[in-house]
C-alpha cells in the first residue's frame, strides 16, 4: 500500500503524453478519492495527503447537476461544468469529465478530469481575481475564517467584489471586505488596487475610519489623475479589527451593509456601525465604532450582492440572513453553504462572503506590568518578563526577550513619559509591547563606531522577526514579534541571571 502522499505519483491515470499536469483525480464506488494528480494539487490547492482517502463531496462548493446525479447512478460517462471548492473555501467554476472505469474486481471507479473554461476571454479574468484575492488564511489565534467569492455570471467574467484577512500588531486581526461597481477585468483590477491600498494603510496600524479617511483621499486623487473613472466611483468597504485581548471590535464602513454578530447565547443582530459615503464621494467623515464580542461569537462580512435580488429588497435578504445563522452548523465552511443555499439560489450579482469565529486571548496568554519612570525599573521589568517566560514553558526566548525588554523600557523612560506599560503575549509569535504617553514615533539611526548609543532598535530588529509603532488615543506602543522557537529547550542555568545589567546602550 502505498502513502497518501505519493498517490499523485504512481496512479495511471497521471499525466499526459505532450507531459502537461492535468487536474484528474480518481473516486471510488463509495465517492472516496483514491488518487490525486500534482494538476489537481495545482488547481485546488491540495496536497494528496489531504484528500486522498476523503469523500469528493468535500471538494464542491454546490451540489452536483441533475444530469451528473443522472450519469452517475446509470454508470455512464458525464461532461458539464461543475463549481468545486479550492483550499481557501473559494468556488472554482470547472468543467468536468467523468468516465466509469471497472477493476478486476469488478468495483467501479470514476476517473474526474477538470479543466478551466476559457471561452470568451473567461480564463484571464479567472486568473485575474485568483492572482488578487488572498491564497491563505493567515496562522493566528484572534480569528478562525471561511469565505466564499461568487461572480454573477462566470461567462461574463469576474467582478469586484473582494475580501482580506490581515494580521495586525498586538495579535489583532482585520477583516474586510468591499465592492467595486462593474465586473470583468476592469473591475478586478480596481479591485486589486483597492486590497493593496487597504493593505498598504493596514500596515501602518491605522484606526478603521482613519484608514477609511486615508482610502477615500487615495480614490480622489485617483479621479483627479484620470487614474479612476468618475463613473465608477461609488466603491464601498467594510473594515473590522479585532483584538483577541479585549475582546472589542472596531468598525468603519464606507457605504458598506453592517456586518451580523452571532453570540454563544444565540443573540443574533447587526453591529451598529456610522456608514460614511462611498469611496470617491467626500464630503463627510468617517466615523468608528465598538462593540465587545464574548469569545466564539461569529462575525458575518458580506457584500449587498449577497442580501439584494430581483424578486426581494434588501431588507428582506438581512431578515433572511439572520434567519439562517440562527440555526446551529457544525462549521464555519457549512455556515458558508447554509447561508449560499438559502440566499443565492441564482447569483443576480457578485457576492463576497467572510465568516469568522473570535477567539479570546486571557490571562494564559497575557501579562502586563505598570512600570514607572524610573530607570531603576528596568532589572526589574527584565526579571518580569523573564519569570513569565519560563511559565509559558518559552525559556529559550528568554535571552533575546530580556534584551528587546531592556531595550525598549528603556527608551520609554528617556524619550516618554508616563503611564508605561509592558505587555508580553503569547500567541503564534511571543509579542512584546511597551506603551508611554508620547505619540512621537522612535526610528532606527546610524551609530558610528564610538557612539556610546544609538543601536537600541537596531538590535531589536535584528532579535525579530518584525517590530513598529502603532499609535493609541492616550500615546503610542512600541510592539516586537519573535518566531516561538518550540523545539529547543534551554536549562534555566544557561541563561543569565535577572539581575545581571545589561551594558547594550538604547
Amino acid at each position: 500500500m502505498r502513502e497518501e502522499n505519493d498517490a499523485y505519483l504512481w496512479h495511471p491515470l497521471y499525466g499526459t503524453p505532450q507531459g502537461a499536469e492535468v487536474a484528474a483525480a480518481a473516486v471510488d464506488a463509495q465517492g472516496v478519492v483514491t488518487a490525486w494528480s500534482r494538476g489537481a494539487w495545482l488547481l485546488l490547492g491540495y496536497a494528496p495527503g489531504e484528500v486522498v482517502g476523503r469523500p469528493a463531496s468535500k471538494l464542491l462548493a454546490v451540489g452536483l447537476p441533475d444530469s451528473a446525479r443522472r450519469s452517475l447512478a446509470r454508470r455512464e460517462a458525464w461532461l458539464g461544468r461543475v463549481a468545486l471548492r479550492n483550499q481557501a473555501g473559494r468556488p472554482v467554476e470547472a468543467d468536468v469529465r467523468a468516465c466509469p472505469l471497472t477493476d478486476a474486481e469488478k468495483q467501479v471507479q470514476w476517473f474526474l478530469e477538470a479543466t478551466i473554461p476559457q471561452e470568451g476571454g473567461e480564463g484571464v479574468d479567472l486568473v485575474l481575481q485568483r492572482s488578487l484575492l488572498p491564497h491563505h488564511r493567515p496562522a493566528q489565534l484572534a480569528v478562525e475564517t471561511a469565505t466564499r467569492c461568487l461572480p454573477a455570471d462566470p461567462k461574463a467574467g469576474v467582478g469586484g467584489d473582494w475580501f482580506d484577512v490581515i494580521p495586525l500588531s498586538g495579535a489583532r486581526g482585520a477583516l474586510v471586505v468591499g465592492d467595486v461597481v462593474g465586473h470583468g477585468i476592469h473591475a478586478s483590477a480596481a479591485m486589486g488596487r483597492l486590497r493593496t491600498a487597504v493593505r498598504t494603510l493596514a500596515d501602518v496600524d491605522i484606526p478603521p475610519d482613519e484608514l477609511l479617511t486615508q482610502l477615500d483621499d487615495l480614490i480622489l486623487e485617483e479621479i483627479e489623475e484620470g487614474i479612476e473613472s468618475v463613473s465608477e466611483v461609488g466603491e464601498t468597504c467594510l473594515y473590522v479589527v479585532y483584538d483577541p485581548v479585549s475582546r472589542c471590535c472596531t468598525l468603519a464602513s464606507v457605504g458598506h451593509l453592517p456586518p451580523a454578530a452571532v453570540t454563544p447565547d444565540g443573540s443574533i443582530d447587526f453591529l451598529r456601525v456610522a456608514p460614511g459615503p462611498p469611496l470617491g464621494v467626500g464630503g463627510l467623515p468617517f466615523e468608528a465604532t465598538e462593540s465587545q464580542l464574548p469569545e466564539g461569537s461569529l462575525l458575518v462580512l458580506y457584500t449587498d450582492g449577497l442580501v439584494e435580488a430581483r424578486d426581494h429588497d434588501i431588507d428582506s435578504g438581512l431578515r433572511t440572513l439572520l434567519r439562517v445563522l440562527a440555526e446551529p452548523a457544525p462549521s464555519l465552511e457549512t455556515t458558508c453553504d447554509s447561508i449560499f443555499k438559502e440566499l443565492l439560489p441564482t447569483r443576480p450579482d457578485d457576492v463576497a462572503l467572510l465568516v469568522a469565529r473570535t477567539h479570546a486571548l486571557g490571562p494564559s496568554h497575557v501579562a502586563s506590568w505598570d512600570l514607572p519612570a524610573d530607570p531603576v525599573v528596568v532589572v526589574d521589568a527584565r526579571r518580569r518578563a523573564t519569570d513569565q517566560l519560563m511559565t509559558w514553558g518559552l525559556q529559550e526566548a528568554a535571552v533575546a526577550s530580556e534584551l528587546i525588554v531592556s531595550e525598549l523600557v528603556t527608551n520609554a523612560i528617556r524619550h516618554a513619559s508616563a503611564p508605561i506599560q509592558l505587555r508580553l503575549i503569547r500567541n503564534t509569535a511571543l509579542i512584546c509591547e511597551v506603551s508611554d504617553a508620547i505619540s512621537t514615533s522612535p526610528h532606527p539611526r546610524r551609530a558610528r563606531d564610538l557612539d556610546e548609543g544609538g543601536r537600541g532598535l537596531f538590535l531589536v530588529g535584528q532579535l525579530t522577526e518584525r517590530w513598529g509603532t502603532r499609535h493609541t488615543l492616550t500615546g503610542k506602543t512600541i510592539w516586537a514579534e519573535q518566531s516561538r522557537p518550540l523545539h529547543t529547550r534551554v536549562p534555566p542555568w544557561h541563561l543569565p541571571t535577572a539581575r545581571t545589567p545589561l551594558t547594550t546602550p538604547a
